[in-house]
């Protein structure tokens, strides 16, 4: 076999065969040093130079070319290739191979033609050992590869390229530093490879803190872009109107990220009444956050241009069915508020609004309710209930985050609607205020789930005066 190495028990590592192929089986990073001392210190010399240029950069693509360039000039090579293994390594295989930096002896890149021996980089990832081999003839060449006799090759040389896996648990990156010439007057020496050898494993250091470095700074990019996520949603969380006719009104939410896949807010209608609306995106974090936007955006539109309340959630669905994803929805509660007392309810899917009752002390749901929106394009909405408040009476609607908050370590004891109710039942009577109440259940929610929650939490809640 052309892999088979040609070496005899006796015979020094230090002067193979001039035909040589060598799996560097035993090879180690030291042996390139030949006991000639002007000699070892210019290896060593250019070595540390070598490991100092490609550490000093903080750019992983400017690392990647130098890591090349200082390949082929410790090598003397015509060519270098940095070659990454991408996707899941098969029994016997080393992945798809992939040609990250591809350059020349001018240190230009090379575009036109990047054929290479994968059986030499399959060999050196699949065993993680280094190979050099000289071609002599045509069949040393087809050995080694079509691409190998096509391109005329005399000379290839492939070392691992392995990172390790860093202290945050980041994938290693794995590949191979891959250099070749087709000079009839060089060949690659054993001393050639141990240098090589040891020129990638201290790169391979100075490139997975390159990859960490950057890793660190797209988490701080994410995360200055997360801030300003929420900060925008939370400016778009309307101001409390105090200014409603028969009716004092308070809303609070808590996203359980950054951003909240709920929403609530305070809109004037076509004809001047206060629609107080409260939804819920499937899903919490960016995605839902963004069709919570767009979703508030378009609805406050169609609620101050579109007559009726219904007609105008029944193009908010339209909207959102042509733009969400398949299995994504929103549920949705809207409750105009009349100086009368009445109020009109849409409701698409949401939890039932709670009514409590100032003369009997008795909290009632209004069960009625449409399909959540996202689901029926063609589903023309309307009032689905309409209740009168007197004084004093309260309604209250929510996500069902409220209802879900539970304990850390139990997931199946639920905050629940029995305990909203009785919580209702005990305290609206006695409360000064809308924003009382709000804060009441939020804090009794989140102390039930000592401070967590898993899901957004919004209330809001209209109080006849």
């Amino acid at each position: 076999m052309f892999w088979r190495s040609k070496k005899s028990a006796k015979k020094p590592p230090s002067t193979p065969a001039p035909d040589s192929t060598d799996s560097g089986d035993e090879l180690s990073t030291t042996q390139f040093l030949t006991g000639d001392s002007d000699l070892d210190r210019r290896s060593v010399d250019v070595l540390l130079e070598a490991i100092a240029q490609v550490s000093q950069s903080g750019d992983l693509e400017q690392i990647m070319q130098d890591i090349v360039d200082r390949s082929i000039e410790i090598t003397g090579a015509e060519r270098g290739l940095l070659i990454l293994s991408t996707g899941a390594a098969s029994a016997g295989g080393a992945g798809d191979l992939t040609v990250r930096v591809a350059r020349g002896v001018d240190g230009a890149s090379i575009e036109d033609d990047l054929r290479f021996s994968t059986s030499v980089v399959h060999k050196v990832l699949n065993e993680n050992q280094p190979v050099r081999a000289t071609v002599q003839s045509d069949s040393d060449a087809l050995e080694l590869g079509r691409s190998v006799f096509d391109l005329k090759l005399r000379a290839v040389m492939c070392v691992p390229l392995v990172t390790p896996e860093g202290e945050d648990g980041g994938e290693p990156i794995r590949g191979a530093l891959y250099v070749d010439s087709r000079a009839a007057t060089r060949s690659f020496g054993h001393r050639d490879l141990s240098l090589f050898a040891a020129l990638s494993q201290h790169i391979a250091i100075a490139l997975r803190n390159a990859q960490a470095n950057l890793d660190r700074l797209e988490k701080v990019r994410l995360e200055q872009s997360l801030e300003l996520a929420s900060a925008i949603q939370g400016g778009l969380m309307p101001q409390v109107p105090d200014d409603v006719q028969g009716f004092e009104v308070d809303g609070w939410y808590r996203p359980a990220e950054r951003t909240s896949g709920d929403f609530f807010d305070f809109v004037r209608t076509r004809d001047g009444h206060l629609a107080v609306v409260i939804g819920d995106v499937t899903g919490h974090g960016i995605g839902p956050a963004l069709i919570t936007a767009s979703a508030q955006a378009s609805l406050r539109s169609y609620l101050r241009v579109v007559e009726g309340a219904g007609n105008a959630v029944t193009l908010l669905n339209q909207d959102l069915c042509e733009r969400m994803d398949s299995g994504m929805f929103v549920s949705l509660l809207l409750f105009v508020l009349r100086p009368d007392g009445s109020c009109e309810i849409v409701n698409a899917g949401h939890p039932s609004p709670l009514v409590w009752r100032r003369a009997t002390g008795v909290v009632e749901a209004v069960e009625a309710h449409s399909p959540a929106l996202g689901m029926l394009a063609d589903f023309d909405y309307g009032v689905d209930a309409t209740v009168t408040l007197d004084t004093d009476d309260l309604l209250l609607a929510c996500t069902d985050g409220l209802a879900e908050a539970h304990p850390p370590d139990d997931r199946d004891t639920l905050f629940g609607e029995e305990r909203i109710v009785a919580l209702v039942e005990e305290r609206a009577g006695s409360l000064g205020s809308a924003e009382e109440l709000t804060r009441g259940l939020a804090e009794a929610a989140l102390a039930f789930s000592e401070g967590r929650a898993e899901d957004d939490i919004t209330l809001v809640v209209a109080r006849r005066t």
